[in-house]
């Protein structure tokens, strides 16, 4: 089995190709009919063909380097591919799964925003081994290797070649995720507040997760961490060194003991300080 290493940096070229693929045809992308309605989110709903498009192109090249690798797609019950993979399930410890969402940020990118990301995820059964995620439109893509922090390169660059990311003074600015709205009236004594379902707007673009590698963002309250997103920004910016916990202020779980491909809610603080201010928002609300 090849390293996590190994395998991003052996994606990559192809990854940068996909990236130079969705930037292309941002400006004329056709939208495919949406998804399955997810509690009335406009965001889990949206599909495009670049999402279609870049799965295809990963799981060709998956199949292509790396044959019998377990391999879990965002857009799976709707490509060609799925069934050629050995599972799309995580394994055992060191059986590793690659996840990716072709498109993180949809709606952002269907309404002509630079923040949509393409990322890939390799998952071992204890916990993420790897993140890398590319923003097109930025001309910049973000990677972190468990225990090794998070770097930042262009798209000209190679592993190599990135710089790691300290990030000293971050925006005094927090992100909710869809359902949290409820938390930013009591959270605007302390942080300038974006909360996703309410803020959103086609014609000015907010920050996305990915804030938090910018420093956009302070901090970030998702309702699940998504292994193939949210979840893999989080983990990633754990790895820059911020606080990162489950609502209760308890360690997140091994990616095996969790249901749906996510962790439960997810609390994101670039400081104990941050973090302990939102916890004790959920904390008071919740009682």
């Amino acid at each position: 089995m090849p390293t996590p290493r190994e395998i991003l940096a052996a994606l990559l070229p192809n990854l940068k190709l996909a990236a130079g693929y969705a930037a292309k045809i941002q400006a004329s992308i056709g939208a495919q009919p949406d998804k399955v309605a997810v509690h009335n989110n406009f965001f889990a709903e949206a599909l495009t063909d670049a999402d279609l498009s870049i799965q295809t192109f990963m799981e060709v090249t998956l199949l292509s380097l790396f044959p019998n690798i377990r391999f879990y797609g965002e857009e799976f019950a709707q490509t060609y591919n799925t069934k050629y993979f050995r599972s799309i399930e995580l394994g055992p410890q060191d059986d590793y799964l690659v996840t990716l969402d072709p498109i993180d940020g949809t709606r952002f990118y269907m309404d002509g925003h630079p923040n949509y990301q393409i990322i890939l995820t390799i998952l071992n059964a204890d916990g993420f081994e790897a993140v890398i995620a590319l923003s097109p439109a930025l001309n910049e893509f973000y990677y972190s290797l468990r225990g090794q922090g998070t770097f930042r390169g262009t798209l000209a660059d190679n592993l190599d070649s990135c710089q790691l990311v300290k990030i000293k003074a971050p925006k005094n600015q927090i992100i909710l995720s869809w359902t949290m709205d409820y938390l930013a009236e009591t959270l605007r004594q302390d942080f300038d507040v974006i909360s996703v379902q309410p803020d959103y707007s086609s014609e000015v673009a907010i920050p996305n997760t990915n804030g938090l590698m910018t420093g956009d963002l302070s901090g970030a309250i998702l309702a699940a961490g998504k292994f193939i997103d949210g979840g893999a920004l989080s983990w990633m910016a754990q790895e820059m060194g911020y606080v990162v916990t489950d609502h209760q202020g308890h360690e997140l779980p091994a990616l095996k003991d969790c249901d749906n491909y996510q962790w439960p809610g997810v609390v994101v603080g670039s400081s104990p300080d941050v973090h302990g201010k939102l916890l004790a928002a959920l904390t008071a609300l919740a009682a």
